[in-house]
């Protein structure tokens, strides 16, 4: 990010980008509920070149015991990208990178649980990044949503997530690796369209105050559009016969 020099075509002059999407179209998003069988909830996510594996486990006791509270549950979010899951190997060990996120992604999907029912236990949300390419932590939000309806935990609504940003001068949505790279901007975006709330508002690069609103608008526009998706695979495991387990 940061209009560093790139080879490819961001956008041309008839307004299609480098995928070959307008401006305001998201990335093929399939998402399927339900595909771990020992976790208490899971989803399976495909957004663009993105794979992102989530399993909730959960409600269950805190280790080490002081770290429990007694008038709520606590959520534990653990984002981490497989070594093989990015062009060049990655590190297996957490970087500083993967400990951002990972901490970003548990405060959006807090406003969205409710665990006040269960004090004194723990839910772990795991999200394993087996292919990045570009808005990981949109996917990996939207995933970890799914997963936690799947497991059963009470929600006010579900987080759906979906990045606007800048690129070739234009606003746009779905901000994909290319234009990660070499745009001018990027807005992830965390939204409870039932409620109306933004649970995550994220931006790298600089806009000027009405591209920031046109950002915000077209990146909940996107948002509503992938909350659809998730509702339909939970819908597809729930009231339908197909067997939903790899």
């Amino acid at each position: 990010m940061g209009g560093r020099e790139a080879n490819v075509v961001l956008l041309d002059e008839n307004g299609i980008r480098s995928d070959g999407r307008k401006v305001n179209e998201t990335r093929k998003v399939t998402i399927k509920a339900g595909v771990l069988k020992n976790a208490s909830g899971s989803a399976y996510i495909e957004f663009g070149g993105n794979k992102i594996l989530a399993g909730v486990f959960g409600p269950r006791d805190v280790h080490p015991k002081h770290m429990s509270n007694p008038d709520t549950g606590i959520l534990r979010v653990r984002y981490h990208m497989e070594p093989f899951s990015v062009g060049e190997r990655k590190n297996p060990a957490p970087s500083r990178r993967e400990i951002e996120i990972s901490k970003v992604i548990k405060e959006a999907l807090q406003p969205a649980v409710i665990l006040e029912k269960f004090p004194r236990t723990v839910v772990d949300v795991f999200l394993e990044i087996l292919q990045a390419d570009g808005g990981t932590r949109c996917a990996a939000l939207d995933a970890a949503s799914v997963a936690l309806a799947d497991a059963g935990i009470p929600m006010k609504d579900m987080v759906c997530a979906c990045a606007a940003g800048k690129a070739g001068d234009a606003i746009i949505l779905d901000v994909n690796n290319e234009e990660d790279q070499a745009g001018q901007a990027d807005m992830p975006i965390g939204y409870m369209p039932n409620l109306g709330k933004i649970t995550l508002l994220q931006l790298d690069g600089i806009l000027t105050p009405d591209e920031f609103k046109k950002c915000i608008e077209l990146g909940i526009q996107g948002c509503k559009q992938v909350y659809e998706i998730q509702k339909k695979a939970l819908r597809e495991k729930y009231f339908s016969n197909e067997g939903n387990s790899l």
